[in-house]
């Protein structure tokens, strides 16, 4: 991330979301972003997966410049290195949680989606459910849905928004566990926005905003 910057103009002016944020991530590593309501932590998650793109600065993602491509171009090099996993899951709910699963996996083109959607729904616990529904679905197990999804395709870098936010304690630990665990496994470098400073503590990187600047950058 080069000089992130984000500017917005209302009814009352301008408006600077992000004010030239800039820092690097390394391979594999995992990072928590803070900063109360307001800063910019997700205007940044969103930035950072092309899905939002700034007013200023550059993106570069193993060395390509993100927002130097078109936007079908963009879309594509999301789908083959980025995951992201909503607060909100974001599961298509007329699909059950094996089709969830399988359909980035279906639009990349894999001839295996089946069986790697069922092996990944396996190792996030949920082999009993694949075709359950997002409706009938906890919401600890709706975000093992979506974390599945994010992972089965195995990204380079994997962006989550609150991720246990709206989970109990224990739902949230297991979930905190959980990602952790596949990113162990798969070197994907994992970036979570959270308010929960015990989560954060567990990252070997925090970044804390404070109206849309970075304050500081902590190494575990």
């Amino acid at each position: 991330m080069r000089q992130l910057r984000k500017t917005v103009f209302d009814a009352t002016g301008q408006f600077d979301i992000l004010r030239d944020v800039s820092f690097a991530l390394q391979h594999g590593q995992t990072v928590a972003i803070v900063g109360a309501s307001g800063s910019g932590k997700s205007t940044l998650l969103s930035i950072m997966a092309g899905l939002d793109t700034p007013s200023s600065g550059t993106v570069v993602l193993d060395g390509q410049d993100v927002f130097a491509l078109d936007e079908d171009t963009r879309a594509a090099l999301r789908a083959q290195k980025i995951g992201f996993v909503f607060q909100s899951f974001q599961l298509l709910g007329h699909l059950n949680a094996l089709e969830n699963v399988m359909l980035p996996l279906e639009l990349a083109g894999h001839g295996d989606a089946r069986q790697r959607a069922t092996e990944m729904l396996a190792r996030v616990g949920l082999a009993q459910r694949t075709r359950a529904y997002p409706r009938v679905l906890s919401g600890g197990e709706q975000q093992r849905v979506a974390l599945a999804r994010a992972f089965v395709v195995q990204p380079a870098l994997l962006l989550a928004d609150e991720p246990t936010g709206s989970l109990d304690y224990a739902t949230g630990e297991s979930v905190m566990q959980l990602m952790l665990q596949l990113n162990q496994e798969q070197g994907t470098t994992l970036v979570l926005v959270t308010h929960d400073r015990g989560i954060a503590a567990r990252c070997q990187q925090r970044i804390t905003l404070e109206a849309g600047a970075i304050a500081a950058i902590d190494q575990s």
